[in-house]
C-alpha cells in the first residue's frame, strides 16, 4: 500500500504554443531528438529514438506513427520510466504547436517526480515548441531601441531607489537581488516594469502569450551577454520579444 502510493500515476501533460504556419513533417519527427542537446545546456543527448545522459538511456522510444497531423512516439522503455507505457507526440493543429506525454509511467517517488522531473519536462517542451514555431511572424510591434533604453533607465533608477531604503551594509548586497526579483517578477506576472507602462512596451513570448517564469529567469541570466555583443541575445535565448502596448 505505501509503495503504491508514492508512486505517480500515469502522466498526461500538454503544452501548445500559438503557430500560424505548418512545420513540415520532417521539421515534426526529427527536431525535438536532434535539438534536445541545445535545449539542455548540452546534459541530455538525443539520438534514434532515445534520450541520454552520458551512457545512461533516460528514455527510449519505438518508432513514431503520423497520423492527424502529429507524430507520436511510444514509450519503451530508460531509466527515467517505471515500465514500457504511454507516449510522446509533437504536432500542428489548428493553429499550434502541441507536445504531449500521455499515460507515461514514472519512475520516481511522486513528490521527487513533481519537484525535478515535471518541471525540467516543462521548461524543455517549451522551449522547443517556441523555437519550432519561430519568430516569423512576430507578436505585435517590436519596440524600437530609443524606447527599450529609457525603459531600462527607468528600472535601473527605481530599483536604485529600492535599495536606497535598506541598512548602508546592505544595499550592495542586496541591490542585486532586488532588481533580479523586480525584473523576474514583472516580466513574469503582466509582462511590464514600471519603464515599460511608462514608454508603453510589453515583454511576451514570440507566439504573443505571457512570459513564463523560466523564461524571464532565463531572460535575466543572458542579459550580461546582450550587454556585451549589443543585440538581443538574452531575448533570442528567452524565445521573447519587447512589443509597443
Amino acid at each position: 500500500m505505501m509503495d503504491c502510493m508514492r508512486r505517480p500515476p500515469p502522466v498526461c501533460v500538454q503544452h501548445r504554443v500559438r503557430a500560424p504556419a505548418e512545420p513540415s513533417q520532417a521539421q515534426l519527427r526529427d527536431a525535438f531528438f536532434d535539438g534536445v542537446g541545445d535545449l539542455t545546456l548540452g546534459l541530455v543527448s538525443g539520438e534514434k529514438w532515445r534520450l541520454r545522459l552520458g551512457p545512461i538511456t533516460l528514455l527510449a522510444f519505438g518508432d513514431p506513427a503520423f497520423d492527424a497531423g502529429s507524430w507520436k512516439w511510444p514509450i519503451t522503455g530508460g531509466w527515467l520510466a517505471r515500465q514500457p507505457g504511454g507516449s510522446l507526440s509533437y504536432g500542428w493543429r489548428d493553429g499550434e504547436l502541441v507536445g504531449e506525454v500521455d499515460g507515461y509511467l514514472p519512475r520516481l517517488p511522486r513528490l521527487v517526480y513533481l519537484a525535478t522531473q515535471r518541471p525540467v519536462h516543462r521548461v524543455v517542451t517549451g522551449r522547443f515548441l517556441l523555437q519550432l514555431r519561430g519568430r516569423t511572424p512576430p507578436p505585435g510591434v517590436p519596440a524600437g531601441p530609443v524606447q527599450r533604453m529609457v525603459s531600462a533607465g527607468l528600472d535601473l533608477v527605481f530599483c536604485a531607489g529600492l535599495t536606497t531604503l535598506l541598512r548602508p551594509r546592505r544595499r550592495l548586497r542586496w541591490a542585486a537581488a532586488v532588481t533580479a526579483a523586480y525584473h523576474v517578477g514583472c516580466w513574469s506576472l503582466g509582462g511590464r516594469t514600471l519603464g515599460g507602462l511608462v514608454t508603453r512596451q510589453r515583454l511576451v513570448s514570440i507566439d504573443g502569450g505571457p512570459v513564463a517564469p523560466w523564461q524571464a529567469l532565463l531572460r535575466l541570466a543572458a542579459l550580461p551577454v546582450a550587454v556585451c555583443a549589443r543585440r538581443a541575445v538574452h531575448d533570442e535565448a528567452a524565445a521573447t520579444e519587447v512589443v509597443e502596448a
